[in-house]
């Protein structure tokens, strides 16, 4: 095994890693699919027969220990991830680990405690950072196109039939004890993230009382006050009557608008309007997994640390009512 290359295993190659992922640890430079595992003896074979995958198993631990694979991509539900994870540490193998990155913020607190203590490389799969349009939206923030940027808004609303809900043969993302809470901890973590990626360290964060179905969140409200001033604001509604996808950023001078699942950025500066269009790549991932194989291989920084992850899972813990509101938050 070259110490120039990333041989990566996939624990869980399930829907996620199909397209979004699987691929790409194939198609980036000195990276190299080496191994698979799931559970479902039957489709992890099918799996491994079509992407050209040599190693499989049934077995989490075997393809840890494979002395062959040397960073593990961590695919499946959030409740495994931290076990996953602590085990891939104790192996002193780098981790690539789906997102949320973990239930809550006591286990982002344990994730966190064992990647100081221990010698393995983690990157967390926020992977919209490097995506066409939301590096557009970085680069209009930076180049200070609509001044000072006074307040973010999200507003996610989607109704039982919406496509932006991933579907799966078991839907293990309204089992709480899984997933965390429901559709909310599946789609927003992304979105919270991209709002810390470009406004920096969080000052405090509120949480709105929130609409329970049993266990699971169908309505999240919360605010953020970050350090630089700019004030976020998020609202998601996974009962609604119709569908809504929108982030607006405002500044002194204008807005930029976009869509999180959309290809498009609507920039209003002093009443005029330019739009940016943008096709994302097929296995959207792919950029991420460049950037994380670079940082393994120490040519760059770490694309999304398990710290900047931390934050994020404390912000969704206080949105969802799970902890009060936290006030000087630090990173």
């Amino acid at each position: 095994m070259s110490k120039n290359s990333i041989n990566w295993g996939i624990i869980g190659c399930g829907d996620v890693a199909e397209v979004k992922s699987g691929p790409a640890f194939q198609n980036v430079e000195n990276s190299f699919l080496n191994a698979v595992m799931r559970r479902n003896e039957e489709k992890l074979k099918d799996f491994a027969k079509r992407h050209h995958v040599e190693k499989w198993t049934t077995d989490a631990l075997e393809l840890i220990n494979d002395k062959s694979t040397n960073a593990i991509y961590i695919a499946t539900p959030p409740s495994s991830h931290l076990p996953y994870a602590q085990q891939v540490i104790e192996a002193e193998k780098n981790i690539y680990l789906e997102k949320p990155m973990v239930l809550n913020s006591n286990e982002a607190k344990i994730l966190s405690n064992a990647v100081v203590n221990g010698k393995s490389k983690v990157t967390i799969a926020h992977y919209r950072r490097f995506l066409p349009v939301f590096i557009k939206v970085k680069e209009l923030l930076e180049a200070d196109v609509i001044g000072t940027v006074l307040n973010a808004e999200i507003t996610i609303c989607q109704s039982k039939n919406a496509n932006l809900i991933a579907k799966t043969d078991e839907n293990w993302r309204l089992n709480s004890e899984i997933s965390g809470g429901g559709y909310f901890h599946d789609i927003a973590p992304h979105q919270i993230d991209l709002m810390c990626y470009y406004f920096g360290e969080v000052e405090t964060i509120k949480g709105v009382d929130v609409e329970k179905n049993k266990s699971i969140v169908d309505v999240v409200k919360g605010s953020v006050l970050f350090k630089n001033g700019v004030q976020f604001k998020g609202r998601w509604d996974f009962n609604a009557f119709e569908d809504r996808d929108n982030c607006t950023i405002y500044g002194e001078k204008g807005d930029i608008s976009f869509s999180f699942y959309g290809e498009k950025i609507i920039v209003t500066v002093e009443g005029k309007q330019k739009e940016y269009l943008f096709e994302n790549p097929k296995h959207v991932q792919q950029p991420m997994i460049e950037q994380t194989v670079g940082y393994f291989l120490g040519n760059n920084a770490n694309p999304c640390s398990v710290q900047e992850a931390v934050v994020v899972t404390k912000i969704m813990d206080v949105f969802c009512g799970v902890k009060k509101t936290i006030n000087k938050l630090e990173r």
